[in-house]
């Protein structure tokens, strides 16, 4: 620290106002203040969950994929071809509970009026 230019505190005489984190993007960035961790979480629990739903998505695919190609190159080997129906079997059953999940999510939302991809704490805040 050189003639006291250095300042790491945010708020700080002559320093930044906020700490901004490099890991995150700049749409969760900004929130700052007294709900920033109550905005925080209310725009990355759905965020999450649609990145778990891609992630399934991709692992349906490879699943099925990989027991296509073990499909096609058993040669005739029925326990080649077990496995590889196995595999098929378990990809599509991964697929539904995907898709059962999503229902399950849009039916809570849409009948029952509660968003459950939403988490509100504000009430819950402590000062």
């Amino acid at each position: 620290m050189q003639n006291g230019n250095l300042k790491l505190l945010a708020g700080a005489p002559g320093g930044g106002t906020e700490i901004k984190n490099p890991v995150l993007g700049p749409a969760l960035q900004g929130f700052a203040g007294s709900e920033g961790g109550s905005a925080f979480f209310s725009n990355f629990i759905p965020r999450a969950v649609v990145l778990a739903f891609i992630i399934g998505a991709i692992i349906f695919f490879f699943m099925l994929v990989t027991g296509a190609i073990q499909w096609i190159s058993s040669g005739g080997d029925k326990q080649a071809l077990e496995s590889a129906r196995g595999k098929i079997t378990s990809a599509m059953i991964g697929l539904v509970l995907l898709f059962s999940a999503y229902a399950v999510i849009s039916f809570i939302g849409n009948f029952l009026g509660v968003d459950i991809l939403i988490l509100d704490i504000n009430q819950l805040r402590i000062q």
